[in-house]
This record gives C-alpha cells, structure tokens and sequence, in this order.
C-alpha cells in the first residue's frame, strides 16, 4: 500500500468544481489584484478567526516581518531591541525578526509538551524585550493566560505565528486572536493552502492592520504617494477565491486530522516511538504529527521502504544554520534534541482509515534489532 505523506492533488480534487469555478470568475473577471475577491476572503478570514481585521499579503514570511514592522513604527522601537522566540521554530519565524533589525532571543521549548514555559519568558526579559512570539508549530495552541499576564505587566506585543493552526481554539477563541497581531501562512501544504504562496495578518487593532496594508503595497496609501519604504507584497485575487472556497471545509479538514491522530495516539505502541503531549481536542489542529526518536533516519528508511511517505521538521535548528554562524556555539539542547529526532508522519484529511492502519502497523512492527 502507498500512503503519501500528502497528497495536494488529492486535496484539491475533494473540492474541484468549486475552485474551477473560483478560477474561471476570477480569469474572466479582468482584475487579478486589490479586487473583490481580496475583500470578501479577508472579510470572511476574519470573521472565521474572530478579528475585526484581516490583511491578505503575498506569503507567511511577509506576514510575520510586516507586523512585527508595523509595531515597530508605530512604537517608536530601536533597532537591536528584541523579541523572545522559540529557538525550535521554522526559521521563518526568525527571519521576519532580523530582517526588522530585532533581536531574535531564542528560548527552549518544554520537551513534553513543546510549548514555551511563562517562567522562562519572564525570566528572559531586559529593558530591551519589546514583544514575545508564540508560534503554534505542528498546529499546537501555545497560548496561555500566564503568557498573556506576562505581556501586558511588561507592556509586551503578543505575536502570534499562525502557520501551522488555521482553525485551532483555545477556550473557544481560535489562534490568530488571541495576541495583539498574527500572521498566517497559505503555503499549499497547510491546513488552509492556497494554489501557491499566499499569506495574511489578524488583528483587532486599526492601525496595524491599515500600516501593514501600507507597507505591502510599496509604502503607499493613496496611489503614487509613498509615505513609508514599502515592499510589494500582496495576496493575488487567485488565491484569494481558492482560500475562500477552501475555508468554508476548512473545520471538516481539521476533523478528520483529528481523527487521524487519535488512531495514532491510541495505535502506535512501539516503544522506542516517543508522542508529544495530548493536548485538549480543541488546542490542536494536526499540521504535523510529529514523533520522536533516537533511530530516526532508520525509522525514515524503513518507512520509504514500505512506501510511507514523512518528511523531517526540521532536520537543522535556526540556531545552527549558516545564515546565523554568530549563533553556532550556542546551546539549546531541547531544540538539538528535537530536531535530530523529530519524524512526522502522513497527515491529510484525505487519508483513509486503511491507510492510516497500514502505517501504525507497520510502525509497531519495525523492530530496531531485525530491520526489514
């Protein structure tokens, strides 16, 4: 049996006379941005996240940098003050810091439930500290009301990195509302995906919302006047048509990913496979389901074997990477950890029971003494 890791052709077929249909009035319509099908996706987004505002932009990385830029501006801060992250991220999280001229300042996750400890955070605090990331990676909620008390005793920015839990609640609020500004990502492989990049924010608040709307389009409010130095950076009326059809199933998606998981949960039983933490069924929407061990490039080979499609998130940490070589010699041993072995496995809502069965037998039955 072959069961891909995911499958976006099968995906798109679940809902393809509706995104025809999408493509086609947006191909005869003549407008292919700013148009309305940008309003009417950002309208119906942030209702669904449960924003008064949601700004559609070119991709999840533009996203993550033109908030924390708006803040920036409108705050007054310095160039070298900083924002507290996980250092176990994608290191796109990290990027949209540096790239303002923040300091990423990396913290280690809890290595049961891969969440940021409020202690920690608070721990980490200078005078410099202008906000605090909370990214809910693998579609994990990491929002907590001790984080939120510590951000506002300290007057901190709440940001949100969405990309991986379009759909996740915490106590009935859904991720993306739960701090001062979220970004979220459209990637096609997420749990809301576009047909290529695509990306937006959320917010209650006006003024970041209309800045980063400013700062996506050259600077520029009013045409050929530029009051900021600007980017291009805007979501194309395609992908918001496709978003909009995609987002109606979007809850139904994230049920069967559900489901998916609770058969992993309750049937892998191998013991060298260790499971992160069960969160509330409402505080994960399953991006990913990542496990963890120590023969993981083993675990990968023998389920390439069998035919098992995974994929690695992420095999080198941000800390590591080239791009910050002044960062090399530090330590997060969570984070190496994690990384070196995380595996994660097939994760689609067109994944069927049978499919679902094959993998957990064949994970149980992998044995690191006798490898097939």
């Amino acid at each position: 049996m072959h069961v891909p890791f995911l499958s976006l052709k099968d995906i798109t077929a679940k809902y393809a006379d509706e995104l025809h249909e999408a493509v086609l009035r947006v191909t005869d319509s003549g407008w292919y941005l700013q148009g309305s099908e940008n309003k009417v996706f950002e309208e119906n987004y942030a209702r669904y996240i449960g924003t008064k505002y949601c700004v559609g932009v070119a991709n999840g990385l533009q996203a993550l940098e033109l908030m924390i830029r708006a803040c920036k501006i409108l705050n007054g801060w310095n160039d070298g003050d900083e924002i507290i992250v996980q250092a176990n991220t994608y290191i796109a999280t990290i990027l949209s810091v540096s790239q303002n001229s923040l300091k990423p300042v990396l913290l280690d996750p809890n290595p049961d439930t891969l969440e940021l400890e409020p202690e920690a955070i608070e721990k980490a605090i200078t005078n410099k500290t202008r906000g605090v990331m909370l990214v809910h990676l693998y579609g994990r909620c990491l929002y907590n009301e001790k984080i939120a008390e510590i951000c506002k005793k300290h007057n901190l920015k709440l940001f949100e990195d969405n990309a991986q839990a379009h759909g996740c609640t915490y106590k009935g609020k859904k991720t993306g509302s739960l701090g001062t500004v979220a970004a979220h990502s459209f990637y096609p492989g997420k749990n809301l995906g576009a047909f290529g990049d695509a990306g937006a924010i959320t917010t209650n608040d006006e003024k970041i919302a209309n800045l980063v709307r400013v700062l996506g389009n050259y600077g520029s409010s009013k045409k050929y006047v530029f009051d900021y130095i600007g980017e291009n950076s805007r979501l194309s009326e395609l992908d918001a048509a496709v978003l909009d059809v995609k987002l109606k199933y979007l809850d139904d998606d994230n049920n069967r990913r559900k489901q998916i998981a609770k058969m992993y949960y309750e049937g892998i039983k191998n013991p060298v496979i260790k499971m992160p933490s069960v969160l509330p069924e409402e505080n994960n929407v399953f991006h990913i389901f990542p496990v963890f061990t120590e023969k993981r490039d083993e675990l990968q080979q023998y389920l390439k074997e069998k035919e098992i499609g995974t994929i690695i998130h992420y095999p080198i940490p941000p800390h590591k990477q080239t791009a910050y070589k002044e960062w090399n010699d530090l330590s997060f041993p969570v984070t190496e950890k994690i990384h070196v072995q995380e595996l994660s496995l097939p994760m689609s809502p067109t994944l069927t029971d049978e499919q679902v069965k094959f993998v957990i037998k064949t994970i149980n039955n992998w044995n690191l003494s006798n490898k097939e």
